[in-house]
């Protein structure tokens, strides 16, 4: 109990809460639209831009960071789409590509950072790179809650334009829906997300929020909105717990702890959900036995 009514605890568990439960529903978007490694790709290469942008105001402040990640995030996605339409270069390739190009640029960048005299204060850079929530400041969860209060009410506005260019982008044509700028939203609030994560998650593990719930959701409910909401809240419970086990434990980060949390919700999920593997085993046994 003494955990749970600690300052520290009550500020990292709100920003991961808010974050996972956003970044659950965002990215069950990303998955359903077979882009879930575009969401990967982009997570690395925001990495680079937070270290261009302490370079060029010298201090780790949270929001010119984040400003830095979201431009260099949306410079790879261009990236990879320059590559893909004017190139042979598969998009599993553009995303390998970017993914590695932009990252290598990011610890390019670092190792000089952290060799030069001209730069002070670089302790906590690496943060970005496998996250530190436990460093979490109230500034940093008031810009978590900030994106994830837009990349919700973007998707609340959007909501049956969206669903319709997932499940149909033929018939969403044809009446009369802009895919490029359902594209483009949904690119947005993935970046915006990412972005605003990466001191919590970090830069590698940031995908695993963006996918594990979505997963999970497709695998208890057929309804896009009960996935999303599955998904959301299965995203936020994971982070509450992972927080308490990182903070009543002792040397356990906090990104891992919430992302192997997730984890093991998604392995019981495809276990015993109902489009798990034994419900899946049991019903396939009752249809051969009525069939004999």
């Amino acid at each position: 109990m003494e955990v749970l009514t600690s300052f520290t605890f009550i500020i990292v568990a709100a920003g991961t809460m808010i974050l996972a439960f956003a970044g659950g529903m965002v990215g069950t978007i990303s998955v359903m639209k077979g882009q879930s490694l575009i969401g990967d790709a982009v997570g690395h290469a925001t990495f680079p831009g937070i270290v261009v942008a302490f370079m060029l105001i010298g201090v780790k402040e949270t929001y010119t960071l984040a400003l830095g990640a979201v431009l260099f995030g949306v410079i790879a996605f261009l990236t990879i789409q320059m590559i893909t339409n004017h190139s042979k270069v598969t998009l599993d390739g553009a995303l390998a590509l970017v993914l590695s190009s932009f990252f290598g640029l990011g610890m390019a960048l670092m190792s000089f950072v952290q060799g030069n005299p001209d730069f002070e204060g670089t302790q906590g850079l690496n943060d970005y790179i496998f996250g530190q929530a436990a460093y979490m400041l109230r500034s940093d969860v008031y810009l978590i809650t900030a994106a994830s209060v837009i990349s919700l009410f973007i998707l609340a506005a959007f909501y049956t334009q969206i669903r319709i260019y997932i499940f149909d982008p033929v018939f969403s044509r044809t009446a009369g829906i802009n895919n490029t700028l359902m594209n483009f939203i949904i690119l947005v609030i993935t970046i915006l997300l990412i972005s605003v994560g990466l001191k919590a998650v970090g830069a590698i593990l940031i995908v695993n929020l963006l996918i594990a719930p979505a997963v999970i959701g497709q695998l208890w409910s057929s309804r896009f909105s009960i996935v999303l909401l599955i998904a959301g809240v299965s995203g936020a419970f994971a982070a509450f717990t992972g927080t308490y086990i990182s903070t009543a434990g002792e040397n356990i980060a906090t990104g891992p702890a919430i992302i192997l949390t997730l984890s093991l919700l998604m392995a019981l999920s495809l276990f015993c959900a109902p489009k798990g593997i034994i419900r899946r085993s049991i019903y396939k046994r009752r249809m051969g036995g009525g069939a004999s």
